[in-house]
């Protein structure tokens, strides 16, 4: 949210620091304006209008200015940079090297985005895209350094390999996780519940030692920013939100209003990640700028505009009548020792915003109307502000939107609920979190952590499970509504129960193209220009067999490195292991996120494309293999808990060709069995789903049963 305030004329006048040493941009630019004698002269004549007009064309303009620039190095430079990047870190673990979104480039418009946009007072968070950043790094050291940028290190060259990459980026992001909310351990339980399909043993550990050096690292530059010259860094201390109070009790009477909680937090996730796909979808056809643009100059009316709508309230006793003191409450236009509740909501971080709603024993701190105003204001920004093309997050947004409809149920309970309205606050963001996020364990220990407060720990738990199984009814998480939209074929941790009726054979289609053990460079050339393929069986047939068989499986990757070096044969005759002396095992290393090779970057003559290469010194000689009549419910837990690209199925019989086909991560797809076979389509998986007169029955009567326990 925004950081500037906008109060008097004595506040506009005043310092362009706050009493936290921070340095507001804004009013930086405002300063020499105001300093100037002549300006001030013509500010007083104008009136007080002009001044307010000009105060939030300031305050638009540089939301705009930040705005577009965010949007446009991300649309223009590095279009993998945009978003939170969590998407693209859980299809990246599921198996899916989607380009370019660990590169070096990526990495930087990802940095230099996130400030600028979270700067530009757009509803977003920082923490999505520290997950991101923090794998961006990992996989870096995990390619040994950028080639490109002439970024390299000898001794990284050992983790050059996809299972260590893999870790490396698990651990990385973990790591993004701690960083953003200050929880060692939430982030390495985020990073096994919701980023890593497959988890060992030693990732554990790995991480957790990971997570604890972030944790230190953070705790040496909090201590020495403790002087106030880094700005808002380190407020709080590791304890980002502490909650802690002696008097915050809860009693089996209060479980009902935890229940709704839940409840409307999982209808409210639900149509939340229904919005934002609509959102997501109308990207396409607008012009990215453009909608940057209006998408901040909509925020920028609100951010200034709904202030006005909120009374003038008294200093809470707590800070004895001054509450400039705080720099949490916003006088905007009340008279000295007031404040606006609604401006202290608007005109402050997100960090402060919900350090204020989670504050326990401030009942009477927010006017009702306000907490209705700023929830929808909050819950449609939300929805608008991530449909633009930039690097950030929502998962604060969504704290902060769940903490305000918290607050907002608490001050309708009223008198039937002895909860504190800051703990309400607290379990209305779980409860948002676990509707829109779908996460428990990871989602439990963070806020714990972030609050600390381990009596929140049951009702926390009971909230996200609630709310999780309300929005599971519905539809999926939105991050598994942000892979389907981008195409990214992310493989579940389950079989749909029509894949019991199918077999391995069933859902290979197309015609193979298979290589013989020595094979004409011509062959070779045309069939990886006219397929998009990775891997091509090797097939074995007299004279260097009795009978065609299986030798192996050659990578085209590994193909384009034999082309490349031109060690051609003059005849068919095998070559022996003395071809691979010729090579390095630096020539078959994984390429980055950089350019590929490519088939029609190497030229041939005529003479060499008639000439022949043994692809059998560069072949794997054990690759999976399933046999046509496996359950194609087996073969996928086979596929995808192996980790594996390239599944080879072979016939039953022997007198047939030794290759039925490959299945590769499309063959498992939904979308592609059931074009197959269309009949399926009554045996998926199907979500709950409530008729109106059906949800209306129940709901009027738990409105009776709790009306009447109250």
């Amino acid at each position: 949210m925004c950081r500037i305030e906008v109060a008097n004329h004595k506040s506009i006048e005043g310092s362009a620091s706050d009493s936290h040493g921070y340095t507001n941009p804004i009013r930086l630019l405002l300063s020499p304006l105001i300093e100037n004698d002549l300006f001030n002269q013509d500010w007083r004549s104008r009136g007080r209008a002009h001044k307010y007009w000009t105060a939030f064309g300031v305050f638009a303009t540089s939301n705009l200015v930040l705005l577009l620039f965010a949007s446009a190095i991300t649309a223009f430079v590095s279009p993998a940079a945009g978003g939170s990047g969590i998407p693209e870190v859980r299809a990246y673990l599921n198996g899916v090297d989607a380009p370019d979104i660990f590169s070096l480039r990526t990495l930087a418009v990802k940095i230099i985005g996130t400030i600028t946009a979270v700067s530009s007072s757009l509803h977003v968070g920082k923490a999505g895209p520290m997950v991101h950043t923090g794998a961006c790094v990992a996989a870096l050291f995990g390619l040994g350094g950028s080639r490109k940028y002439r970024l390299t290190c000898k001794w990284l060259r050992f983790f050059k390999n996809d299972r260590d990459r893999r870790d490396l980026v698990t651990i990385g992001a973990s790591a993004g996780v701690a960083a953003a909310f200050r929880a060692p351990v939430g982030g390495v339980l985020f990073a096994l519940e919701s980023l890593a399909s497959w988890w060992r043993s030693a990732l554990i550990w790995r991480s957790f030692l990971t997570t604890a050096v972030v944790a230190v690292v953070l705790r040496f530059f909090i201590d020495i920013c403790n002087s106030g010259h880094c700005g808002l860094f380190g407020k709080g201390g590791l304890i980002m939100y502490d909650v802690t109070s002696d008097t915050m009790t809860y009693h089996l009477a209060d479980l009902p209003p935890v229940i709704l909680l839940g409840v409307i937090g999982g209808v409210l996730g639900c149509f939340y990640n229904f919005l934002m796909s609509k959102v997501l979808q109308m990207r396409g056809p607008i012009h990215k700028l453009l909608l940057a643009a209006v998408v901040s100059i909509i925020t920028s009316v609100c951010l200034f505009g709904l202030p006005w709508l909120a009374a003038c309230r008294p200093c809470p006793s707590m800070m004895n009548g001054d509450c400039p003191s705080s720099n949490r409450f916003k006088r905007f236009q009340c008279a000295p020792n007031h404040y606006n509740d609604l401006a202290s909501l608007f005109f402050n971080t997100n960090d402060d915003a919900i350090r204020n709603l989670y504050t326990t024993g401030t009942n009477d701190i927010y006017h009702p109307l306000t907490m209705v105003i700023f929830f929808i204001s909050s819950y449609i920004l939300g929805i608008l502000s991530y449909g633009v093309v930039s690097p950030f997050g929502l998962f604060v947004p969504i704290i902060l939107t769940g903490a305000t409809y918290g607050r907002l149920v608490a001050v309708l309970l009223g008198s039937h609920s002895n909860l504190d309205h800051g703990l309400v606050a607290i379990l209305g963001s779980a409860s948002f979190l676990g509707g829109t996020l779908r996460m428990t364990v990871s989602v439990c220990v963070i806020i714990v952590e972030l609050t600390n407060n381990l009596l929140l720990l049951p009702l926390v738990m009971l909230v996200l499970l609630i709310s999780k199984t309300v929005a599971d009814s519905f539809n999926h998480n939105i991050y598994d509504i942000i892979l389907q939209l981008k195409g990214l074929p992310y493989l579940e941790g389950h079989a749909e129960p029509y894949m019991r009726q199918l077999t391995a054979g069933d859902v290979v289609t197309g015609p193979l193209r298979i290589f013989n053990g020595v094979e004409k460079v011509g062959n070779i050339v045309h069939i990886l220009k006219t397929t998009g393929h990775h891997a091509f069986p090797v097939i074995d047939e007299p004279p260097f067999s009795p009978s065609p068989i299986l030798y192996g499986l050659i990578l085209r990757a590994h193909l384009l490195v034999v082309l490349k070096k031109k060690d051609f044969l003059p005849t068919c005759t095998r070559s022996g292991e003395k071809a691979l002396k010729k090579f390095v095992a630096d020539d078959f290393d994984k390429r980055g996120s950089g350019k590929q090779d490519s088939i029609n970057d190497i030229d041939f003559t005529p003479e060499e494309m008639e000439m022949f290469i043994d692809m059998h010194p560069f072949s794997n000689t054990s690759p999976y293999t399933v046999v046509e009549t496996m359950s194609l419910a087996k073969a996928l837990m086979l596929f995808r808990e192996v980790g594996l690209r390239h599944l080879l199925v072979v016939p039953k019989s022997s007198n047939r060709e030794p290759v039925v086909g490959i299945l590769t991560r499309h063959d498992f797809m939904p979308e592609h069995i059931l074009g197959l076979h269309p009949y399926l389509m009554s045996s998926r998986w199907k979500r709950l789903r409530w008729r109106p007169s059906t949800l209306s029955k129940y709901l009027r009567s738990f409105v009776l049963w709790l009306a009447h326990r109250t």
